[in-house]
């Protein structure tokens, strides 16, 4: 709070929900309002041994500032001050369009109040655009966005078939909670990986042709994934051309399974109870609500009606357009700054909570533009930005704040 109001923003904390969020806001000669998403929460720095310097004392060194937290999520947030300071520095002490900044504290653990927060406060945080808190340049050093996020169901699949496990001299004729589980399992997808629960594709939004577009612009990764992961085939037996543009697709993911005995050598038992991870990523407009109400019926359906589907989290998929003048704004200015072509990837594969401010905001663009790049240990032990990517960062920012008053 301090620090945006050193920098002149009108601040207020808001303690009901979670740890405190902050919102400040300047305004601007426009009625447009630029917003920005950061976090003041970090990772665990621990094992503390494996950092060359301490992890909450700013060390630089070799052009680059090593601290915990520096890339995610303090170092954008300081480069979007410094935007600020830039723009108003060359204007007169004014900005072109108004800036709101929301600054909460517990996106590294998903963010469980941003949701409500935005629902219940939409009249102050009204805007027309907003830049994520992450951002940067790829592994060859092009600046690039992920213009969506892939939404996802996560859900636990408990059997139980016995009170206690019991001998499988007894399996002609007492029912194995695995063997439950597994014909739960394999009615969810066919072999080629088309999701069985009916209606699920029913609200799919597909991709389009620009979509497509710019995903075949992209950098394929297939060789290092090979190499990496000693992958023979990709799924459904994709080549290389159509890696990029797979994102669309929905996926059911099996992500553990836990039955019967796990140890060495054999023990001759009928699991009581059986119990699987998985998850549904999901492409804009699919529901994970709806999702999930429709994966209990087709179970019913199936006669399962004794398998418990317990929801464990969800996110919902956003997506804004590659043609929309922000997003082009945002391109051109990072072009200007970087001198290398601007990548947009119109989805990623993972998820993430811009849906939280684009939705209650009436479907807002939002783009990356940030510090970041390939190698800053995020997470991990010496994590770093560079400095030249920070000075690139708050650049890039200070052009969009510029040209975004123009924008209609």
């Amino acid at each position: 709070m301090r620090l945006l109001e050193r920098h002149g923003f009108q601040v207020q904390k808001y303690d009901s929900f979670g740890n405190p969020i902050i919102v400040g806001h300047i305004g601007g000669q426009s009625k447009r309002t630029l917003l920005f998403y950061n976090h003041y929460d970090v990772e665990s720095p621990e094992p503390l041994e494996l950092w060359t310097t301490p992890p909450f004392k700013p060390a630089i060194r070799g052009g680059a500032l090593y601290a915990c937290g520096a890339a995610d999520d303090k170092g954008e947030f300081i480069a979007r001050l410094a935007a600020i300071d830039a723009v108003q520095a060359i204007k007169g002490g004014t900005l072109p369009c108004g800036v709101t900044l929301v600054v909460e504290g517990e996106e590294e653990i998903g963010s469980p109040h941003l949701a409500q927060f935005v629902r219940e406060h939409a009249e102050i945080l009204e805007s027309q655009a907003a830049i994520w808190e992450d951002g940067g340049t790829d592994p060859e050093g092009n600046p690039r966005t992920d213009l969506g996020y892939r939404g996802i169901l996560c859900i636990d699949l408990v059997v139980e078939t016995l009170k206690m496990d019991a001998h499988s001299a007894a399996a002609h004729i007492f029912p194995n909670a695995a063997w439950r589980l597994l014909q739960v399992l394999s009615s969810l997808k066919g072999e080629d990986e088309r999701i069985l629960i009916p209606g699920f594709y029913e609200y799919a939004r597909q991709p389009s042709k620009r979509d497509f577009e710019m995903l075949d612009i992209l950098p394929n990764y297939d060789a290092w994934a090979r190499e990496a992961f000693g992958i023979k085939e990709f799924v459904g037996g994709l080549k290389s051309k159509d890696l990029n543009r797979a994102v669309f697709n929905s996926t059911c993911n099996i992500a553990g399974f836990t039955a019967g005995y796990q140890g060495e050598g054999s023990k001759t038992i009928i699991p009581a109870r059986a119990n699987a991870k998985v998850d549904f990523r999901i492409v804009p407009d699919q529901d994970p609500d709806d999702i999930f109400n429709k994966l209990r019926t087709y179970l019913d359906q199936l006669g399962f009606t004794d398998v418990a589907v317990l929801k464990l989290a969800e996110i919902w998929p956003y997506k804004a357009s590659v043609d929309n003048p922000f997003v082009l704004l945002t391109k051109r200015t990072a072009e200007e700054v970087y001198k290398r072509p601007y990548l947009i990837n119109p989805i990623a594969g993972e998820s993430g909570l811009a849906y939280a401010i684009a939705n209650p905001l009436g479907g807002i663009p939002i783009i990356s533009a940030g510090v970041g790049y390939a190698n800053n240990r995020i997470h991990l032990s010496d994590e770093h930005i560079r400095l030249n990517d920070f000075f690139n960062g708050a650049r890039h920012i200070a052009r969009i704040l510029d040209g975004f008053a123009e924008l209609s």
